[in-house]
């Protein structure tokens, strides 16, 4: 009884849009394509954000998975909860599966000529006439979201899948890319034709955050051991909170979008680029989100964001590889999920989704590598509680000998800025050092050229007011092993204040 009064007393002390908005929600996501290929992380996906839905406070949910995913009872859900909402409220519809495109169904509608649509298992496209009542067009959408905008309901539309385009890594896991449907169909609905005269910039209450660009596929890569999408995780820990810097119990367009492009980099190795549209947002504290778990933190502004130490994220510092050609057995290997894997004869080191990590890694330095991996894995779980931000450019999924690239770490309110790289070949190397300042400093490399040895090299950017002085000095070391860089992470930073921004560079010699 007085913790539902407690309760009441702190909803009631909270901002009156904070406390009365309400959230609807709508999780679809699809393994199981009986007439595609299917995928291995999308169901995964969609639980896991609903769980994190769950947890920030939406009750008001629809979920539908594999086969459960009907067009009618999807469409049925979707009318049901913009009927029940009202003005301020907020219907968030989130998909995870795969995205295909056709040809335009209205006329000059595209200017590709081509519609991009959501597959539901129920189409086969070797029978599209038969079973196009089992995808979802982008004229749809837009007619569903029209709905809602009528009535001043915000949408928040999440899709992890993809349409187009092509990556130049190697990649041994599946996209979210279905087959191309070459025949034309007649317009699947009466809302396909009136959604085609709706264009994106006439919304004034719907956000989209897809998974990548049209130019570029959606990728399912290893996360945590196993197959995801890294919109979707990314989606779920910011839903869990880790978005909301200023701790207001609302996730701001802004706040959204510098986390999820950040963890989307981090988690994806670079291989997308997560799009929103509008591509600005349409004011410095437009609300894409409440979060109502949080109206007591935003009430009381005593309560503080708090960091988890790294292991309390699951972390447990072993590498999953498996070894080809050699019997030796590096330290800290066994991990769980999907491995890493080195062959011994060639000396190359892969990646769990299938990328070239190093070139001629002998039994001498895979211990260095595998440390590396290890770090790598810690740094990305700090960075999924608060990401920073770097970047190089021109951006590319990999580079390849000769190219000229600029790195840029920004500067930031924190006092301390520590930069170094965790080379292809396993070691460590201090780029700068920023100790004791009232803010850090722009870090810039520019006209860096590639060179050998190619593979994956990791530019990491911390930023912190811990002390940095040993952690620096170590650093500064020749020959500094990521193991030790990691003790020092853990006793000095794990679980402070801590920005980690973590920037893939995969390199190859000339085709």
């Amino acid at each position: 009884m007085l913790r539902g009064l407690l309760l009441s007393l702190l909803i009631s002390a909270a901002p009156l849009g904070a406390a009365s908005a309400k959230t609807y929600a709508l999780v679809v996501g699809i393994d199981a394509y009986p007439h595609e290929v299917s995928l291995d992380g999308a169901v995964k996906d969609a639980r896991d954000v609903e769980g994190a839905l769950r947890q920030a406070g939406v009750d008001q949910m629809a979920t539908f998975f594999d086969a459960a995913a009907r067009k009618d009872d999807i469409r049925a859900a979707w009318t049901g909860f913009v009927d029940a909402a009202g003005k301020g409220d907020t219907v968030i519809f989130t998909y995870a599966g795969h995205g295909a495109q056709m040809p335009e169904l209205v006329s000059g509608d595209e200017a590709d000529g081509l519609d991009e649509f959501l597959q539901l298992p129920g189409f086969d496209r070797s029978r599209a006439e038969e079973t196009d009542h089992e995808i979802i067009v982008d004229n749809e959408l837009n007619a569903w979201f029209s709905q809602a905008e009528a009535k001043g309901v915000h949408v928040l539309f999440v899709s992890d899948s993809c349409h187009s385009g092509g990556m130049s890594r190697s990649f041994s896991g599946k996209t979210r890319l279905a087959q191309a449907v070459t025949v034309k169909l007649p317009p699947p609905s009466e809302e396909a034709v009136s959604g085609a005269q709706v264009k994106e910039a006439q919304f004034r209450q719907v956000t989209v955050l897809a998974a990548s660009l049209e130019s570029q596929p959606s990728p399912e890569v290893i996360i945590g051991g196993e197959a995801r999408g890294a919109l979707s995780w990314s989606f779920a820990r910011a839903v869990e909170g880790s978005a909301d810097r200023n701790q207001d119990g609302r996730i701001s367009r802004v706040e959204l979008e510098d986390y999820v492009f950040a963890n989307v980099k981090h988690q994806s190795e670079a291989l997308q680029i997560p799009n929103f549209t509008p591509q600005v947002p349409r004011s410095e504290d437009e609300v894409v989100m409440p979060l109502t778990r949080s109206v007591a933190a935003a009430a009381d502004p005593s309560v503080q964001k708090t960091h988890k130490p790294v292991r309390d994220t699951g972390w447990d510092g072993k590498l999953a590889l498996t070894i080809s050609g050699s019997q030796m057995v590096p330290e800290n290997t066994g991990g769980s999920g999907v491995p890493y894997r080195w062959d011994a004869a060639s000396g190359v080191f892969y990646t769990p989704n299938g990328d070239v990590a190093g070139e001629n890694i002998a039994a001498s330095n895979v211990q260095a590598v595998v440390n590396k991996f290890i770090l790598l894995d810690f740094l990305k779980a700090m960075a999924s509680q608060n990401p920073g931000a770097v970047s190089l450019t021109p951006q590319k999924d990999i580079y390849a000998a000769g190219d000229r690239i600029a790195f840029d770490a920004p500067a930031s309110a924190y006092k301390n800025m520590i930069v170094f790289n965790l080379a292809n070949t396993g070691e460590v190397q201090l780029l700068d050092v920023q100790a004791e300042g009232t803010e850090s400093h722009e870090f810039k490399l520019t006209d860096l050229q590639v060179v050998e040895p190619f593979g994956a090299d990791h530019l990491i950017a911390l930023s912190t007011n811990e002390p940095i002085d040993a952690i620096g000095a170590a650093l500064a070391s020749r020959n500094v092993d990521a193991s030790i860089v990691q003790q020092l992470l853990m006793t000095r930073i794990d679980g402070t204040d801590t920005s980690v921004a973590i920037q893939p560079l995969y390199t190859r010699g000339k085709l």
